[in-house]
């Protein structure tokens, strides 16, 4: 029999149990409209994803500079929890002796800076040690090692168009996970192709010039830094054009991993409470693996406190690894379906 793990501290039960007694009030305040947010978790999910859009959408056109800081300190080490607890823990696949190998050394030569085109030929590598009929899977690892060598050709702009389709892979990924019944998932998605387009148009870089977001930043990440770090070589109006895409796709991808998948991954289709999702944190990850989570998220952001340019360079190469991550588990979820969790 396997100890039990400590109790949690009293202080964070109560926070916690005060969020789930707000959470109920709120529900019953909605009335009929939140009963049926409990109850239907096609208009829950389509509800909160279409919040998510919104929500990124607005930042990205009134504070995107601020939001491409702040987002990764404040949501990256939780968000690349998510993606190991999700993509790994859950899955199984890690015990897996031949895919576990495979997948460990390319997650770990692309965390200590491997360059993109051997990463992605580490994943074309996973997808051939896939629990699939061979076809599918020469298909599949055929396309991953195409992708590299284009990637590979452009140089730089290779990082980029790899980094800006990255923030798009919880959308994917989340379109796979379960089946889907009716039509609601369909609104999200047209919103975010009418969002998508409306940031890339001129129209998009107009209202951030309006509402005064292109002028509020700190010194050192402002339009000249964020252009050429996320759209180099382009001109500066479809230059600041991809920034603010990237800004939103980025609060997006952060949200998904953090309040989407998350249902979706769940049997039952009624929302958790905070207390049960804490609970079940912990048991993916264990009480060492839950302190080591909490740490990292909390070194992050003290780090920023003193140094927010360098806590936020600091996170991403030491997050450099969880795009491969995610196009691994992308290319099992094709090859396999959804892993059955108990």
């Amino acid at each position: 029999m396997q100890p039990s793990a400590p109790p949690l501290p009293r202080p964070f039960v109560d926070v916690i149990a005060s969020l789930d007694w707000l959470r109920r009030r709120w529900f019953r305040a909605l009335g009929a409209p939140g009963r049926a947010l409990i109850r239907r978790r096609e208009l829950r999910v389509a509800t909160l994803f279409s919040l998510v859009i919104t929500t990124a959408f607005i930042g990205a056109l009134v504070a995107p500079f601020w939001l491409l800081v702040l987002g990764p300190v404040v949501w990256g080490v939780p968000h690349v929890v998510a993606d190991i607890r999700y993509l790994v823990l859950r899955s199984g696949y890690h015990r897996r002796r031949v895919m576990g190998l495979l997948a460990g050394i390319t997650l770990l030569w692309m965390g200590i800076g491997g360059p993109l085109f051997w990463g992605l030929i580490g994943v074309a590598g996973v997808a051939l040690a896939a629990r699939s009929r061979l076809g599918p899977k020469l298909v599949v690892s055929g396309l991953i090692v195409a992708s590299a060598f284009g990637l590979d050709s452009l140089g730089y702009t290779g990082e980029l168009v790899f980094a800006h389709s990255h923030n798009f892979m919880p959308v994917v990924l989340w379109w796979l996970w379960r089946r889907r019944h009716g039509h609601l998932h369909w609104i999200p998605l047209f919103l975010l192709i009418v969002c998508t387009c409306f940031l890339l148009s001129g129209w998009g870089l107009e209202v951030a010039r309006a509402t005064g977001g292109l002028d509020w930043y700190m010194q050192g990440m402002g339009p000249e830094q964020q252009t050429w770090r996320l759209a180099t070589g382009l001109d500066p109006a479809w230059g600041m054009r991809l920034v603010l895409l990237f800004c939103f796709s980025q609060s997006l991808h952060y949200a998904m991993w953090l309040t989407l998948l998350p249902d979706e991954d769940r049997l039952r289709a009624t929302p958790q409470t905070f207390r049960a999702s804490v609970d079940s944190l912990r048991a993916d990850l264990g009480g060492p693996g839950l302190v080591v989570a909490a740490l990292l998220s909390l070194g992050v952001t003290l780090w920023a406190l003193v140094d927010i340019l360098g806590a936020h360079q600091g996170y991403f190469r030491m997050a450099h690894f969880h795009g491969h991550l995610e196009v691994m588990g992308l290319a099992l979820l094709v090859l396999e379906g959804r892993p059955r969790i108990p």
